[in-house]
């Protein structure tokens, strides 16, 4: 069955649950994870010419993002590995996460991406849109989605 899941994970108590989650069904089926944090870009209305912003404000951001990634990524890993669950853990920048996701699957050569829903719904859901719904819509490898309940 699937053997290399890709899970995405933006340490939202959401995100935490479904890591968990691809954990155990990663350990039931024999299946190895690569987790994947997509880090943000820096805020480009924010830089430039004529912003009040320090120079030194992208840098800061990227470190900062950086850390977030490393200590988010290195939660998942040590669950998996204390579950007995090979993974591997990466990072991108990158302004559009669900291509971040797709193209993360491809490189890693995952057959099964394990994901989240926010479960945003309405007029929330049509302004914010939905990153899981894109990754659906894009990607060649089925897509697993976990939702919350309640």
């Amino acid at each position: 069955m699937f053997k290399h899941l890709l899970v995405p994970t933006d340490g939202s108590p959401m995100s935490v649950e479904t890591t968990d989650k691809a954990i155990t069904f990663a350990r039931e089926t024999g299946a190895r994870i690569s987790f994947l944090y997509v880090k943000p870009e820096f805020p480009i209305a924010l830089y430039g010419e004529g912003a009040l912003v320090d120079p030194s404000t992208p840098q800061q951001f990227a470190e900062l993002a950086e850390q977030q990634s490393n200590t988010i990524l290195s939660a998942c890993a040590e669950k998996a590995k204390s579950a007995g669950v090979n993974c591997a853990c990466s990072s991108q920048t990158n302004g559009s996460i669900y291509s971040a996701i797709v193209s993360a699957a491809k490189d890693v050569g995952a057959d099964l991406i394990f994901m989240a829903s926010h479960g945003r719904r309405g007029i929330s859901s049509l302004l914010l849109g939905s990153e899981t719904h894109k990754v659906l819509t894009h990607s060649a490898i089925p897509v697993l989605v976990f939702r919350q309940q309640g």
